[in-house]
């Protein structure tokens, strides 16, 4: 069974910043595709963004140039640094583990209001 365990999820308001972490065992990061992937209430779940075991990154358009997400393979974590939050942004976060299937995090509420 994969686990992921995220974190870093709050209340901030409108151009602030907030950083997730997403930690799973050091058996399944190296071989995983990690990413984050949200839903607002209402809403099906999306891509935020993935990075490969290669370094490669995508991101959902709605989200280029304001969150950066990156691997640290010494704790065996994925990260997503959001800058520039906006109300838009409020959803629930899931942190993805890839495989031969997806496994998925619990999720972390993410609030952007003033």
């Amino acid at each position: 069974q994969v686990q992921l365990a995220e974190s870093g999820g709050g209340l901030v308001q409108p151009g602030g910043s907030l950083r997730l972490s997403c930690a799973t065992s050091r058996h399944i990061f190296p071989m995983a595709t990690m990413g984050w992937y949200r839903q607002a209430t209402g809403n099906q779940r999306e891509l935020v963004a993935t990075a490969t075991v290669d370094g490669s990154t995508n991101y959902a358009d709605s989200v280029k140039g304001r969150f950066t997400i990156f691997r640290d393979s010494t704790k065996n974590t994925v990260f997503l640094q959001m800058d520039n939050l906006k109300p838009e942004d409020t959803a629930v976060y899931y942190c993805l583990a890839r495989l031969l299937r997806d496994y998925w995090g619990q999720g972390t509420q993410v609030t952007v209001s003033s």
